[in-house]
């Protein structure tokens, strides 16, 4: 994870600045071990078919794993911190066994965290950006990275009429007093990336100014992650279904790519890595 964090690192120097010819954009890969995940619920619950679907991504260029054990999609229920462990522990410790992959646990319980760290596991995926009072003390502890996520409302609620005065000045501000938690607490700079929260307490227009206007979170100078895979936005402008938004998915991250995101959450990495060194490929002839 140390050529991770050093890739982001160098990022957040030259943050707010013209895009790094030479940066390439990280993958991560995710990888959910729940039976009601919106788009591949129930497909990977066994050790054995989560490896092997890991080892899948990282042939297919993943650089990050991003495992989750409670489900986040609109109106989701929650599971307690005991169910969640259970999901995710025996799928980290069978792909440690196979590979040395960066892996990331989305999680905002600090028990989660605190099991899943003593694992072997790089970071912490929060889409609560630290709501656990226990949960930047856990991370800083394990000298571990975090990501820090605006939601607004609760997985159960966001999509309840969301609503923002301004929703780039009001997602940039939630994001940097979770910025100064985090660093507060003792958790590297270097080490704490920021998600803008597509699709969680977002309408249409809202996500889609997000990625139009996705550069000036770069003025936060961290490392800016996208998370805007087989999201329901992407149906409504497409008409498709989960299953079936994979290369809206692709456009919609060569968007956000160009307008600064660092890294892509996505379930199709393939379709990304293709995708990636063609931006990539773009922003170092100099596009501005």
């Amino acid at each position: 994870m140390k050529k991770i964090f050093h890739i982001m690192d160098s990022r957040q120097k030259h943050a707010g600045m013209t895009p790094q010819k030479n940066v390439r954009t990280l993958i991560m890969g995710i990888l959910n071990v729940t039976p009601d995940s919106f788009s591949d619920g129930g497909k990977y619950l066994s050790p054995d078919k989560a490896v092997e679907r890991v080892m899948e991504m990282i042939e297919d260029g993943a650089d990050i794993i991003d495992i989750g054990g409670e489900s986040s999609r609109p109106g989701a229920e929650a599971v307690s911190a005991e169910e969640e462990i259970k999901r995710v522990l025996p799928v980290i410790c069978a792909i440690r066994k196979v590979s040395d992959i960066p892996i990331s646990v989305d999680t905002c319980k600090s028990e989660v965290a605190e099991k899943v760290l003593s694992e072997g596991v790089d970071m912490i995926n929060d889409i609560t950006a630290l709501s656990d009072e226990r949960m930047a003390g856990v991370i800083s502890a394990n000298g571990a990275g975090v990501v820090l996520m605006h939601m607004q409302g609760t997985p159960r609620t966001m999509q309840q009429s969301p609503e923002y005065n301004d929703v780039i000045r009001d997602i940039y501000r939630y994001l940097e007093k979770a910025i100064r938690a985090a660093e507060c607490a003792g958790i590297s700079p270097e080490k704490i990336i920021v998600d803008p929260g597509i699709g969680f307490g977002k309408t249409l227009e809202h996500n889609l100014s997000i990625i139009a206007d996705l550069f000036e979170f770069k003025k936060l100078k961290k490392t800016l992650l996208v998370g805007l895979s087989n999201k329901s936005f992407i149906g409504t402008l497409t008409g498709k279904k989960p299953d079936e938004r994979s290369y809206g998915t692709v456009a919609a991250n060569a968007a956000a790519i160009l307008n600064g995101a660092d890294i892509v959450r996505v379930h199709d990495v393939k379709a990304a890595k293709d995708m990636v060194s063609v931006i990539d490929g773009i922003k170092k002839a100099g596009w501005q």
